[in-house]
């Protein structure tokens, strides 16, 4: 049994690919650890904020030091935070917009990262990940192809998403793309193809 955290970051609500991706993700997660629990996180019905300069600077107040204000500006970030320590498996939906990853999606990285909290430092001064011991798939879609070929290079989704979630310690991370989802020939059956590669560890 596991407990799920779907994230959803999609402007298109239901009609979202990405969205459709990570349920059937979701569902197959189901299949394989029956009884597992799903929380979910829509950002875009959140309306989730980004930071503002009292926030940061509450991020990196000692909590000896820390006002009622403090406190209060970083409660929906420990919340965030908490709700991901939680987690066992993370299932991200992560459309390509303009070439990366949706402002809502952003902002959520940006409140669950935090000093101390879930990174940290080692004595050789490198920084060490706090949040371990997690499955993260990532529900990648996308209008053009990006996975090969000229668009690659364009592609600042999937590797950014494995660099910063490295980051924080989450290394074990796999994407499933619904890609060309506007190219004439491939778009007809682009969520077949990726739905048919979708495996869960």
């Amino acid at each position: 049994m596991k407990q799920i955290l779907h994230i959803k970051s999609s402007l298109m609500g239901k009609q979202s690919y990405s969205i459709k991706l990570g349920d059937t993700i979701v569902k197959q997660i189901q299949d394989k650890y029956p009884g597992s629990t799903i929380e979910e996180l829509n950002l875009v019905e959140l309306g989730l904020p980004h930071l503002t300069p009292e926030v940061l600077g509450a991020f990196f107040t000692p909590e000896e030091q820390m006002t009622e204000n403090d406190r209060k500006s970083i409660s929906l970030s420990d919340q965030l935070v908490e709700q991901l320590m939680k987690a066992d498996i993370i299932v991200m939906g992560a459309p390509l917009i303009n070439f990366t990853i949706p402002s809502s999606l952003k902002s959520w990285i940006d409140h669950i990262t935090r000093a101390g909290v879930t990174f940290g430092y080692g004595e050789d001064g490198r920084p060490v990940g706090k949040v371990t011991g997690k499955k993260v798939y990532v529900a990648m879609a996308s209008g053009g192809i990006y996975s090969e070929g000229p668009g690659k290079v364009n592609d600042f989704v999937a590797p950014y998403l494995k660099a910063f979630l490295g980051f924080l310690g989450m290394t074990n991370l796999t994407v499933f793309r619904a890609e060309g989802l506007k190219v004439p020939g491939i778009k007809e059956i682009a969520m077949e193809k990726a739905i048919a590669d979708i495996t869960i560890d």
